[in-house]
């Protein structure tokens, strides 16, 4: 029998074996998180009368902490952290103002990604993978760049747009198209109440008034925490900290996660042929990463496990995978040292039904020699 025909059959086993919250644990990873986050923000402040490179090492500690921030806060949004919606609602709204993105949004975002893993006609990616057809229709430049911005190199700079900069320009241009909105139609119908006109408003930053407001509280806690930290420590201190340490952090988490449906042939379906399980399987990669690396993600490499049911909380994948290892032998592997490589896998051959790189496109390209 397959392994993809023993998943289906035994995946309701598996989530209510392993899909159970445990408060304590969690609780135990918000304290071994926060509280390292703050002594290293203190740390760096005060190490940079004494040396810089001391500065630097902190910075980076602080990036990989807040990487970690990201991850409870994804689990979070999942609902799996904590055993009550109240806790994970509260501290994934902490952990959003701590990594700079609004969670309840987000969290809706990466949900639809989990609905249509592997279909690829419906989800591509926070970047946006485009098929070949769509690539091969591109200029040279345009395809250079494309291949640029994907790069490992310019990572930090997509981690600083994705985690800094969206999160406030999206709000501030859709509340600006708002109140243009709710100026025009008061204009036009002056009968109507503001709420009306309101819920009448469309745009592509947020789907609900709760989604709206979500992304206003998360910008004005963000916005006070940084004012106290720039009083604290300085303007040019708390920025600098804070910029270079979330784009780091953005940037590894962008990498991590492309990494872990990106690779060389993973499964990429249309919506008419796709396989949830054969996703799970055969599109979701399973990192092998140092103990220390799993620490900050949170045990997220076992990707694969978590794709199977998202309510299996980051504490409980590592279990979960090593009481059906042998259901999993299967799953694509991806090393640290192949991370480079599995990042170029930028292309979905849609014909193929798989993700490719670049290098495979353009043997594509290159005539059959014929003997």
């Amino acid at each position: 029998m397959s392994s993809i025909r023993n998943v289906k059959r035994l995946k309701r086993d598996i989530i209510d074996g392993h899909a159970k919250a445990d408060d304590r644990k969690a609780f135990a990873q918000v304290l071994t998180t926060l509280v390292p986050l703050a002594l290293l923000w203190w740390a760096a402040t005060v190490s940079a009368s004494v040396s810089l490179w001391l500065t630097a090492a902190a910075i980076l500690l602080i990036s990989l902490f807040t990487l970690r921030v990201f991850a409870l806060m994804h689990d979070c949004g999942h609902g799996s952290l904590f055993r009550t919606c109240w806790l994970n609602r509260s501290f994934g709204f902490l952990f959003g103002v701590v990594a700079g993105m609004p969670q309840y949004v987000w969290s809706q975002h990466h949900n639809f990604h989990h609905a249509n893993n592997g279909n690829w006609e419906k989800y591509r990616g926070p970047l946006t993978t485009l098929s070949i057809d769509e690539y091969a229709a591109l200029t040279e430049l345009q395809q250079r760049l494309y291949r640029h911005v994907r790069s490992i190199p310019v990572a930090p700079i997509g981690g600083f747009v994705y985690l800094v900069f969206n999160p406030r320009f999206t709000w501030l241009k859709g509340t600006a198209s708002l109140l243009v909105h709710l100026l025009r139609s008061k204009i036009t119908q002056p009968r109507t109440t503001l709420r009306a006109h309101a819920a009448a408003f469309k745009t592509r930053y947020w789907q609900s008034r709760k989604e709206y407001w979500h992304m206003f509280w998360n910008n004005v806690a963000l916005v006070g925490g940084g004012a106290v930290l720039c009083w604290a420590c300085g303007t040019a201190m708390a920025c600098s900290i804070y910029f270079i340490s979330v784009s780091l952090a953005g940037g590894a988490g962008l990498v991590l996660f492309t990494v872990q449906h990106n690779f060389d042939h993973a499964y990429a379906s249309d919506t008419k042929d796709w396989d949830f399980d054969r996703g799970t399987m055969e599109g979701t990669s399973f990192l092998i990463l140092p103990f220390w690396l799993n620490w900050f993600t949170v045990d997220i490499a076992y990707h694969h496990v978590h794709h199977l049911s998202a309510n299996i909380p980051n504490y409980r994948l590592v279990g979960c995978h090593n009481q059906y290892q042998e259901l999993f032998a299967s799953v694509p592997r991806v090393k640290l040292s192949q991370v480079p490589s599995a990042a170029k896998c930028i292309l979905w051959d849609t014909r193929a039904r798989r993700i490719i790189s670049i290098a495979e496109y353009t043997r594509q390209l290159q005539p059959v020699a014929v003997a």
